[in-house]
Parts: C-alpha cells; sequence; structure tokens
C-alpha cells in the first residue's frame, strides 16, 4: 500500500489531522492498536480552548460541538474558604472556553472518518516504523493474521504516551525532560446536576478538588489523593465527603450527589519530548508532550500540534514547500513550553504538597494576588482560554 500520510494512532489528534488532510485531498491512513470502542472508553478533559473548537470547524464535525457544548466566559478559584471568579473573557480580549468532552470530539470525528470512506485500521498488531531517516519512510503492522506494509511520504506519531513512535526513535537523539507529581486525582463521573454552572478549581489544606461537568446533567468531579490509594479505596459516600470538606460552604449547598458512572485514578506528571521531528517522522499530542490537567491543557496542545503539522503538510502539497517542514519542532516547541508552565503552575498553586504551613500560606497569597490584580487576572485569562497559535505562511 502506498499513500502521503501514515498518521499512528486514532485518538482525537490522529483522527483530527486525518480529516484535516482529507479536506485537502492528502491521502492518509490511519493504524491503531486498539478497538474504537477501547479509544472511545477512555474518559478525558472537555475544556477547550477556542483555537481547539477552531479547528474542528475547519475540519467540519463542529455540528454537535456547537449544539451541545457550553460556552464559558469564566471559572472560580477557591481557597481560604472563598470563591474568587475570573472573568476569562473580560480579561483575554473576548475570548472563551467551550466544555466538550473529549470523548464526543473523539466520537465526532470517527463518524466523520468512517464517512469518508478513508482507509484506517484498528487492533492493528507489531506496528513498526521504517527508514524515518529515508526519502522512503513506511509502516508495517499485523492486522487480522496478515501483515500489511505502508509506504509513505511521512510518518505522524499520534499514538499517545506509550505508543510505539516515540519509543522507535533512538534514546541518543532524543531529549526528555519530566517532572513527576507525588500525588494523583481520584475522579468520579456522576448524572447528577453541577454544583456550579462554570468550573471550580479548590485549595484546601486537605488537598485539591474540581468541580467539572459534560452537560447540564452529567458532572466530572476529581480530588486530590495518594498515589498509592486504590479506586476501591474510596467509595461513592467518602468521595461526597471528602469533596464537600474542601469547597467552600456557598458552594456545598448547591452539591447533588449520586451514584458514581466511572471511577479513576490518573497519576500527574509534566513532559516533553525534544525534538518533536526525527526526519520524516513527527511525533504529536501526548507521544511529545504530557501536562497535569490542572491547567485543561491536554487536548488543547495536541490540536495546535495538528494545526500546525496540517499547515505544513498543506503547503508542502499545495505549494511544494516541503522545505517548511523542518520546522515543526521548533515551531510546536515554542507552545508547548508556555503550556507546560501555564499547567505546572496551576498545579503548584493549588494542591497540596505537604504539611507545611508556610508553603501554604504562599499559596494562599499567591491565589490572593492574582485574583485581586488586573494584571494577575489577565495572566490567568489569556493562559486559560490558550495562548494564539503561530501563523504558518509560505
Amino acid at each position: 500500500m502506498k499513500t502521503q500520510v501514515a498518521i499512528i494512532g486514532a485518538g482525537p489528534s490522529g483522527l483530527l489531522l486525518g480529516r484535516l488532510l482529507d479536506l485537502q485531498g492528502i491521502a492518509n491512513i490511519i493504524i491503531e492498536a486498539k478497538s474504537p470502542d477501547y479509544v472511545l472508553s477512555r474518559i478525558r478533559a472537555g475544556v477547550l480552548e477556542q483555537g481547539t473548537t477552531d479547528l474542528l470547524r475547519t475540519a467540519q464535525v463542529s455540528d454537535r460541538m456547537d449544539r451541545e457544548g457550553m460556552v464559558h466566559e469564566g471559572f472560580a478559584l477557591s481557597f481560604a474558604g472563598e470563591l474568587r471568579r475570573v472573568d476569562v473573557k473580560k480579561y483575554s480580549g473576548g475570548k472563551t472556553v467551550l466544555v466538550y468532552g473529549q470523548t464526543e470530539v473523539t466520537k465526532d470525528l470517527m463518524e466523520a472518518r468512517t464517512a469518508s470512506g478513508a482507509t484506517q485500521f484498528y487492533n492493528a498488531e507489531q506496528v513498526t516504523l521504517h527508514d524515518t531517516d529515508s526519502d522512503h519512510p513506511s509502516v508495517s503492522f499485523t492486522h487480522q493474521g496478515s501483515r500489511h506494509h505502508i509506504h509513505c511520504d511521512y510518518i505522524a506519531g499520534c499514538d499517545g504516551f506509550h505508543g510505539v513512535s516515540r519509543q522507535s526513535v533512538p534514546s541518543d537523539r532524543i531529549q526528555l525532560f519530566e517532572r513527576v507529581y507525588p500525588f494523583g486525582w481520584l475522579g468520579i463521573l456522576s448524572r447528577t446536576p453541577p454544583v456550579a454552572h462554570e468550573l471550580i478549581y479548590a485549595h484546601h489544606e486537605r488537598g485539591f478538588a474540581l468541580c467539572s461537568m459534560r452537560s447540564d446533567n452529567l458532572s466530572r468531579y476529581y480530588v486530590q489523593c495518594s498515589l498509592d490509594d486504590r479506586v476501591e479505596d474510596w467509595s461513592d459516600q467518602r468521595f461526597w465527603d471528602e469533596l464537600v470538606c474542601r469547597l467552600p460552604e456557598e458552594s456545598t449547598r448547591h452539591l447533588v450527589t449520586g451514584p458514581s458512572i466511572e471511577k479513576s485514578i490518573a497519576p500527574l506528571r509534566s513532559f516533553v519530548a525534544e525534538p518533536m521531528q526525527f526526519g520524516r517522522l513527527f511525533l504529536v499530542g501526548d507521544a511529545a508532550h504530557i501536562v497535569p490537567p490542572t491547567g485543561a491543557k491536554g487536548l488543547n496542545l495536541a490540536a495546535s500540534d495538528v494545526y500546525t503539522l496540517y499547515h505544513l503538510l498543506r503547503l508542502r502539497y499545495k505549494a511544494g514547500r516541503e522545505d517548511l517542514m523542518q520546522n515543526y519542532s521548533s515551531i510546536c516547541l515554542r507552545r508547548v513550553w508556555k503550556a507546560e508552565r501555564f499547567s505546572w503552575w496551576m498545579t503548584s498553586l493549588l494542591h497540596k504538597f505537604s504539611d507545611d504551613p508556610f508553603g501554604r500560606k504562599i499559596q494562599e497569597a499567591e491565589l490572593a494576588y492574582y485574583t485581586s490584580s488586573e494584571a494577575g487576572l489577565g495572566t490567568i485569562a489569556e493562559n486559560y482560554v490558550g495562548l494564539p497559535y503561530e501563523a504558518i505562511e509560505a
């Protein structure tokens, strides 16, 4: 088989890149190691930056998102028993975010891919990348008992942190930067109305908490927990009791509890791989970087990678500008590190790292400063709604 771009991974970044390329008439094949049901079972964040929603509209997969997504013009920070709202629309020059679950984004992209008839392989085994430093890279894999070999111009590694793409790079050619945090997030999904119409990020002496939502009747809540905790250690009642402890009283009055329909613990880490390009192989999204979810940047950062690679490939095939392809890593990393900084800062500001009372007072003082300063509110807002994409021009 031959194609122009082989895409490894059918998560939202791989599907989005494939969809954008399809619309430009650029041939691509998607190879995914898991089943469609497995891909859709991944429960992830759902706060989309304006740049991400604009890109989904460009991909012509936004009808349901625009109909069902919830526009948010701000969020609340809770600390020292107070609740302070950050008006991101006001302090970012009119930008907003959209609450629409990553699972729903993936579902919309999957349906568009299937309807287009574009080639895709799920449940691919023994995926191997070949000759990525040459002008003729390829991908081989086993599917339904048969071995396949795809010859292509470029390979987009959209297969996540544990995928084969980054693992195919020799260790002496890649530099890894990582910070692993000494706690996790215990999250539950419940068929209950959200406690508030906007997200609440709570700093408390017992640990961080987050109140989020997927719809008017589907809520997502998190509490900071120990890495030694197990999901079975946390009954629903224990979770709700802990959440109530960490929220201000004015919020708990509106909390509606109910049985969880999903419960999981996720560790937190910051991670960046440099560079993000190795010959004809490009790392996209979680294959190249991970952010703690505190800043709501994971999917959005992957979308900005897709934006960059899509436009470089468009110029390569429509304008013959193959020379621009070498700019991918430097363009992406400039935005990646700024998003890493914001996610690290939000994590450092809101979580409990120790029992040190001085450290907690400093966190509260910083929260008080940023939420009472026009400059501080502007800094939070412009990062939360997403820094602008770098223009890709011929």
